[in-house]
């Protein structure tokens, strides 16, 4: 399913949602489609939208101001492409540097995105102990930076200038 970028009404980036629920809004005239799939709508008997990619609400939406981006196994997967940190295949599980039995911790400076094969060949131990080299260091997103990593590399080069150059 289809994610859909959703921006307060200041332009500020609140969250992504499903199609679904981006269409809904727009019809409740609760937000405004901002970037549209090229030449997708959605139809029906007295309906006619784009496929919204950024919606705007159309009223502003007080939030706690957030400094990080809240970890999860899907963000660390999204913010490293799917890409195992070790040998850049295909990436399916998340793998701690300083493993867990050692006192590592649930963090984004801690977790690299990883294939089966390699988080199982370096098991309990640190990429040192077990000979293995990281490609990329892991680094923690800003909570704009991690709202568009959610909707995809390919997407964020097709939206405008001013979204990509949104403020942490």
């Amino acid at each position: 399913m289809r994610e859909t970028l959703v921006l307060n009404a200041s332009f500020e980036p609140l969250s992504t949602v499903s199609l679904r629920r981006a269409v809904v809004l727009v019809m409740q005239d609760k937000a405004v489609v901002e970037n549209a799939h090229p030449g997708l709508r959605i139809r029906a008997a007295s309906v006619d939208v784009p496929v919204p990619r950024v919606i705007r609400l159309s009223r502003y939406v007080r939030v706690p101001f957030r400094r990080r981006a809240p970890w999860s196994r899907r963000g660390v997967l999204v913010r490293d492409q799917h890409r195992c940190a070790y040998c850049g295949r295909r990436a399916t599980t998340v793998d701690h540097v300083m493993p867990r039995a050692q006192g590592g911790a649930d963090s984004w400076l801690n977790t690299v995105a990883s294939c089966a094969e390699d988080n199982h060949r370096k098991a309990d131990r640190t990429p040192e102990q077990a000979g293995m080299r990281l490609l990329r260091k892991p680094f923690e997103p800003t909570p704009a930076d991690a709202l568009l990593s959610a909707l995809g590399v390919s997407v964020r080069e097709e939206l405008p200038d001013w979204l990509g150059a949104l403020p942490a």
